[in-house]
This record gives C-alpha cells, structure tokens and sequence, in this order.
C-alpha cells in the first residue's frame, strides 16, 4: 500500500511509528528478561535435581558394597558422559575419579562461570569414601542455547510486529490522506467553478452597451455564483435547523417561482421542462426547500442531454424529477449523496450539491428514492 505524504503526515507517521516499536521493543525485551530468567533458574532446578539423583544413586552402591562387603567396581562408578565425578576421604583427599577441580567442601553447591559443582557428604565414610563431587558440564550449552533461541524468537516476533506497526500506521494515515485529497479536489474544482461565470461576466462587460444577450449571460453567471456561495455557506456555515424559522410553505408556488429563474438555462440547451403540479403544503424552511429543489433541477439540466426534456410533477405528497440525460451507472447510485463525490466527470461541479439534498431532506424526514437508467435518464423522487 504506497501512500505518498505531506511533510506534516511524514512527521505523524514516523512518530507514531517510533512510539509504537520503541514501546514494543521494551515491552519485548522486558517479556524476554523475564522469560529468561524463569527458563534459567528452571534449567539449573533440574540440573541439580539430576545431579542429586545421580549421586544419591553412586552413595546407595557405596554404601550397599560396604554393608553386603562386596567388592566395588569403580570403573562403573565413572561410567557418564554427562558428568565429572570423584569420590574423597575424610581428610578431603581424592581417592579416585576425574573431577580435578580444587573443591571447597564447606559448600554443598560451587558456583563456577560455565558450570557448578555438587558436593554430596550422604556416603558417611563407608568404604573410605566421606564425600562424593560432581561437575556438570552441559548447564552452560543450555543456557547458550537458551540465549540463541530468545534472540531469534525476539528477532522474529519483532520483525512481525514492526511490519504490523508499519500497516497500522498506514492504515491510519489512509483516511486522512483520502480526505485531504479530497479537499485538494473540491478546491480545485470550486475554482474552476467559480472562474466559469466570473471569466462570463468579466467578458460580457467588456463593452459599455451591453446587448440583451451579453446581460442575459452576466444573470446566468451571477445567479450560478449565487448557487455556489449558497450551498458552500449551507455545507461550511449554516447551523442547519438550529434558529430557522419553519412554515407551512405551498410548494407548488415555490416550484413555479423558482422554475423561472432555470428558463435562460434550459433554453441554452434547449431543453424542454414540463411541469404538473398539485396544491401541497408542508412544514419546510422556504430556503432549504428552494436548495434541494434547484439542486435537483440544475443536476437534471445540467447532465441532460442538448435537446432533452424535463419532467417535474408534485402529486400524492411526492415531488418527481426526470430528466432524458447521461444517467448514473447502478453501482454508483449508492454513492452519489456522499459529500465531494462524483458520479461523472463530464460535466462540471464539486460534488456537495446532492450531499446537501440529502442532509435537508433527512432534517425533515423527507424519503428520497433514485432511479437511473445509464444513457436514458434519472428520476429523483422526494416522498414527503
């Protein structure tokens, strides 16, 4: 997942990033310690467990020769791989064996760097024999072992957990980086919307005398700027609800009044509007019926095609609008009232005027079902 950042979202990310591994990493090293330590002390629990059994197994033999007054074969006595054994007097002298460390029989247990030696006292002098010493030699290849192992495992989970890390945090940034995009392309795309009727409207006055058509495009543009700034202070400004004053409006009258102002526009494209209209009151702000309404109808001229036609009904509380235009692909419908989003880049706009329809009509409980036929035609029906 490639995700190019700004400079700010860099900085989040490799600081997210960082607290997130260095957290790990200690956390980690802290599990590892202690796992370490436990695994330590239990490897050196059960060597001194062995080393015990194997020397309370050679006192039972000494003192089983000594008491049956058999003869001992020491050579048995030595037979191990695993450890270094010698037996001693009373005077601490060895009297045989291959252990031939200098041994401190003060101490039951001698802790050396590599390994540790176990001095038993169990055989209490039978056949000579006062004490038993016995050095283990694997305890330190366990713990190496044991190290090596730790390492790797922490390596690994580390590794996974990094990468983990790594997508979180993209995966974090994603939205972010989606929305600034986004707002990257309503700018853009509200300027050029802007810059369309002003660029009219600085070319159409030009002249000092203006002809009736000249005057015709400046109310054109003038009124398309009027629409833009209405519904950017309605998407950025407005509190919605909050302080409208709400009537019982006609709207059938409002329908036929605001109609008027969409004639230049339609006959630019020649298209043909059609209207049947039944008396129907409802309780709406006047200025948010008169936004999802010419939101509706500018969209319905706006994508038609040249030549096309228009068809605006008000009957049994369900205001229709269908136009004969490009049509909206069946996959996007779901989509079309998010805010900044498109269905189609063939025409111009920025993506909030449907957003708005949908935020009014939810305000007032107004359904809204659309219906697209991709080539054909859309019809957006309020039920009320």
């Amino acid at each position: 997942m490639v995700i190019d950042l700004t400079n700010s979202e860099k900085t989040t990310f490799i600081r997210f990033l960082s607290l997130y591994l260095g957290s790990s990493f200690i956390l980690m090293i802290l599990v590892a310690f202690l796992y370490y330590q436990n695994e330590k002390t239990l490897y050196f629990d059960l060597t001194k467990a062995d080393m015990q059994n194997v020397t309370s197994k050679l006192s039972s033999k000494i003192i089983s020769a000594h008491m049956t007054n058999t003869t001992l074969d020491t050579s048995k006595l030595l037979e191990t791989k695993e450890y270094k054994i010698s037996f001693y007097n009373e005077n601490k002298e060895k009297i045989f064996g291959n252990l031939d460390d200098d041994i401190d029989f003060s101490k039951d247990l001698i802790q050396h760097e590599e390994h540790f030696v176990l001095v038993d006292k169990s055989t209490l002098g039978h056949l000579g024999i006062s004490y038993i010493a016995i050095e283990e030699n694997l305890y330190s290849e366990k713990i190496n072992k044991l190290t090596i192992n730790i390492i790797f495992i922490f390596i690994f989970i580390y590794s996974v957990i990094s990468l983990i890390g790594f997508y979180l945090a993209k995966l974090f940034l994603k939205p972010i980086k989606d929305e600034r995009e986004r707002l990257n392309t309503f700018i853009k795309d509200t300027t050029h919307e802007l810059n369309t009727p002003i660029s009219a409207i600085l070319m159409s006055t030009e002249s000092d005398n203006l002809t009736p058509k000249q005057i015709e495009r400046v109310k054109l543009s003038a009124k398309r700027v009027s629409e833009i700034y209405k519904d950017l202070t309605y998407v950025f400004l407005e509190n919605h609800l909050n302080e409208k004053i709400i009537n019982e409006l006609s709207l059938n009258t409002i329908i036929n009044e605001q109609l008027k102002y969409f004639e230049a526009l339609a006959s630019k494209k020649r298209i043909t509007i059609r209207t049947n209209l039944e008396e129907f009151k409802y309780k709406i702000n006047e200025n948010d019926f008169i936004r999802v309404f010419n939101n509706l109808v500018s969209n319905a001229i706006k994508y038609n095609r040249m030549g096309g036609e228009i068809d605006i009904s008000l009957k049994n509380k369900i205001l229709t609008i269908k136009d004969t235009g490009i049509g909206i692909q069946e996959e996007k419908v779901k989509n079309i009232f998010e805010r900044y989003y498109r269905a189609t880049s063939e025409q111009g706009g920025f993506g909030i005027g449907l957003n708005i329809v949908s935020k009014i009509c939810k305000d007032y409980n107004i359904r809204i079902v659309v219906d697209s036929e991709l080539n054909e035609s859309t019809t957006f029906k309020l039920i009320f």
